[in-house]
C-alpha cells in the first residue's frame, strides 16, 4: 500500500489542481447517474399513474414534463463533467510524462558509472522505463474509480435494500469468484514479465541493432539483418507462446465467473418480477430496482477490477521505486573542501582498481605524477588501464586501493561538481551530438567557440558547412552535415579546450586524424601546456 501510495503523491505533486479536479468530477460521475435512475422512477410511475385516469389531467402532463426536462437536464451535466474530465485527464497525463522523464533522468545522472557495468542495473531501468510515464497515472485512475465505485455502490444498496437484503447478498456474492480471478491473473502476469525482462531486452535490443545508424553499414556489409531477424523473432515466439498458454487458462476461468453472474442476475430479477405480479412495489420501483441491481453489478465489477488493478499495479510500481531506491556510492563530502585556485599536480598514487563483478585487477599498485607545465603521455596496450585513470580523475569511480590526489589532497574531499570542472576530458569515444557545430563545442549560446576550434583546426573544417557553425552536425535531423570520424575527433578536441579546464586529458587524441592534423595537434599542445597540466593517452 506504501508504493501506492508514494505514486499517488507522484500524481498529485506533477499538478495538483487536475489532480483535485479529477477528484471532484469523479464524485459527479458517480453521484449524477443515481439522481438519474431516481427521476426515471419518479418518471415511470408519474406516466403510469396518468395512464390509469380516465381524464389525462393537465397537472399531470405538467409534472411529468418537468420531470422529463430535469432527468435530460442531469444527463446532460454528466456528459459535460465527462467531456472536462477528459479534458483535465489529458492535462495530467502530458504533465505527468514530463514530470516522470525528468525524474528518471535525474536519477539516471546522480547513480555511478558502476550500475552501469551490472546487467541487473539494466534489468531494473528496463522495468522502470516501462512504468514510470504511465503506472502512476493508471493508479490514480484505480483509486478514482474506487473511490467513484463505492460512492455508487452504496447509493445502489440504499435503493436495493427496499426490495430484498437477499438481493444485496446476491448481487455482492456473485463477483467474488471475478475478484480472485483477477488477482491471481495480476500476480501470474507480473511474475511472467519480471522473469522474463532480460528475454524482452533482447527483443528489444535486437530491434535496435536492425534500425540504428551506428550498425547499419555492418549489417549490410556482412548481410546480417536476416540473422538479428532471426533471433529476434525466436524471442518474441518465446514470450507470445508463454503469453498465450496463460492468457487461455485465465480466459476459461474468466467464462465460469461470467456463468455464475448470469446466474444471480436471473434469481434477482425473478425476485422482483414476483414482488410486481404481486403489487408489492410499483412499475417505476421496479424499473428503478432492476436496472440499480444491473448497475450495481457492473459497479461491484469495476470495484473489483480496480482493486485487482491495484494489486496489480502495485506490483509493477515497485519496479519504478526499486530504481529510484538506488542511491550513488560516489558522492561529494558534507563539508568539501574548495579546489585550490592554481592545480601544479595530479598524482595517482599506489592505485588498485578493478570493476564491478570483475576478477582481476585493471591497475595494481599503479602510480604517476603529473606537473603543471608539463605533457605527460602514458602509453601502454590495450587493456593496459589506461583510460581507467580518466574515469579514476573524475571519479567515475573509486580505486580499491591507493589515492587519487590534487596538490597532494585526496579527491574524495572535493565537490564532484568543483573536481569535474577543473578537469577537462577528450574521451577515446567522445560523443557526437546531433546539435549545431557551435552546440557540439560549447553547450552555452552567448560563448564565442571560434578560437577553440582554431586550436583544435577544426574551424576549417566548420566553416566550409553551408551554415557554418549553426549547421546540425549528423544525420539524424533535417539538414544536418555527417563527418569523418577524424572531423569528429576535431570537434570534440575543440570541446575540451573552450572549457579552459587546468588539467586537460587526451584519451587517443589523434587516433583518427591525419599527419597535418596531428602536426597541428602537437603546436596546440606545446603553446598551452604552460600553465596546464596535460595528460596524453596513445597505444603503445
Amino acid at each position: 500500500m506504501k508504493k501506492l501510495w508514494q505514486a499517488l503523491m507522484l500524481v498529485r505533486r506533477c499538478d495538483r489542481r487536475s489532480f483535485r479536479l479529477r477528484l471532484l468530477y469523479v464524485t459527479l460521475q458517480s453521484v449524477l447517474p443515481l439522481v438519474n435512475l431516481y427521476i426515471l422512477k419518479l418518471l415511470v410511475d408519474s406516466v403510469t399513474k396518468a395512464a390509469t385516469v380516465e381524464v389525462f389531467r393537465e397537472t399531470s402532463l405538467q409534472s411529468t414534463m418537468l420531470l422529463l426536462l430535469l432527468m435530460v437536464g442531469v444527463f446532460l451535466l454528466n456528459r459535460i463533467v465527462s467531456a472536462l474530465n477528459g479534458i483535465n485527464n489529458d492535462i495530467l497525463g502530458q504533465r505527468l510524462v514530463d514530470y516522470m522523464a525528468d525524474v528518471m533522468q535525474r536519477q539516471a545522472a546522480r547513480l555511478d558509472m558502476a550500475y552501469y557495468d551490472n546487467p541487473e542495473y539494466y534489468d531494473s531501468l528496463h522495468r522502470a522505463q516501462q512504468e514510470a510515464s504511465s503506472r502512476p497515472l493508471v493508479i490514480l485512475g484505480n483509486f478514482m474509480s474506487l473511490f467513484g465505485s463505492l460512492l455508487s455502490i452504496a447509493g445502489i444498496v440504499v435503493m436495493l435494500a427496499s426490495a430484498s437484503w437477499w438481493v444485496i447478498v446476491v448481487m455482492v456474492v456473485a463477483v467474488v469468484p471475478g475478484f480472485v480471478v483477477r488477482l491471481y491473473k495480476a500476480r501470474r502476469i507480473y511474475r511472467f514479465r519480471r522473469e522474463n525482462t532480460q528475454l524482452y531486452r533482447r527483443t528489444g535490443y535486437y530491434s535496435a541493432l536492425l534500425s540504428s545508424r551506428d550498425y547499419a553499414k555492418e549489417l549490410r556489409a556482412y548481410n546480417l539483418t536476416s540473422f538479428f531477424r532471426s533471433r529476434f523473432v525466436e524471442s518474441r515466439k518465446l514470450l507470445v507462446a508463454d503469453l498465450l498458454r496463460i492468457s487461455r487458462r485465465l480466459g476459461t476461468l474468466d467464462v465460469l465467473c461470467g456463468i455464475i453472474e448470469a446466474a444471480a442476475m436471473f434469481a434477482v430479477v425473478w425476485l422482483l418480477i414476483r414482488q410486481a405480479f404481486a403489487a408489492a412495489i410499483t412499475v417505476g420501483t421496479f424499473v428503478m430496482l432492476f436496472e440499480a441491481f444491473r448497475r450495481g453489478q457492473g459497479y461491484l465489477t469495476s470495484l473489483v477490477a480496480s482493486v485487482a488493478a491495484l494489486y496489480d499495479n502495485r506490483l509493477f510500481v515497485g519496479n519504478l521505486f526499486d530504481f529510484l531506491d538506488f542511491e550513488p556510492q560516489i558522492v561529494s563530502p558534507k563539508e568539501p573542501l574548495p579546489m585550490p585556485e592554481r592545480i601544479d599536480t595530479v598524482e595517482f598514487r599506489d592505485i588498485t582498481f578493478r570493476y564491478p563483478d570483475m576478477k582481476h585487477d585493471v591497475l595494481s599498485h599503479y602510480s604517476l605524477t603529473a606537473r603543471v607545465g608539463e605533457v605527460t603521455r602514458i602509453d601502454g596496450e590495450n587493456g593496459y588501464g589506461k583510460s581507467t585513470l580518466v574515469k579514476l580523475l573524475l571519479r567515475l569511480y573509486d580505486p580499491q586501493g591507493g589515492a587519487v590526489l590534487i596538490n597532494g589532497i585526496n579527491i574524495r574531499r572535493f565537490s564532484l561538481d568543483e573536481l569535474r570542472g577543473k578537469v577537462g576530458v577528450m574521451f577515446q569515444d567522445f560523443g557526437r551530438y546531433s546539435l549545431t557545430a557551435k552546440e557540439n563545442i560549447s553547450f552555452n549560446e552567448t560563448a564565442d567557440v571560434t578560437d577553440a576550434a582554431i586550436l583544435a583546426d577544426a574551424d576549417s573544417i566548420i566553416e566550409r558547412l553551408p551554415h557554418g557553425y549553426s549547421n546540425m552536425l549528423g544525420r539524424t535531423f533535417d539538414d544536418g552535415a555527417e563527418l569523418s570520424m577524424g572531423q569528429w575527433q576535431r570537434v570534440a578536441m575543440a570541446r575540451l579546450l573552450h572549457t579552459g579546464a587546468p588539467v586537460m586529458v587526451f584519451d587517443e587524441p589523434v587516433a583518427w586524424i591525419d599527419i597535418a592534423a596531428r602536426e597541428h595537434f602537437n603546436a596546440t599542445i606545446e603553446k598551452i601546456k604552460h600553465d596546464k597540466i596535460i595528460l596524453i593517452i596513445t597505444h603503445a
